[in-house]
């Protein structure tokens, strides 16, 4: 849990540093590459509490 918990907020970090370079130098690869990670980043976190909710009904 502590695990999934840590690689979530580095992974939102990593999207949030991203925009930053996208800000900061107006490159579209930076804003593309936080996009991409971000959209993994909420895909992996709904699959997680999508297991804990199917562990409770179980």
């Amino acid at each position: 849990m502590l695990l999934f918990r840590v690689t979530v907020f580095l992974l939102l970090i990593a999207a949030g540093v991203c925009f930053a370079f996208y800000m900061g130098t107006g490159q579209a690869k930076f804003r593309q590459w936080g996009l991409v990670i971000l959209k993994w980043t909420v895909i992996a976190a709904l699959g997680f509490f999508g297991v804990l909710i199917l562990e409770r009904l179980v």
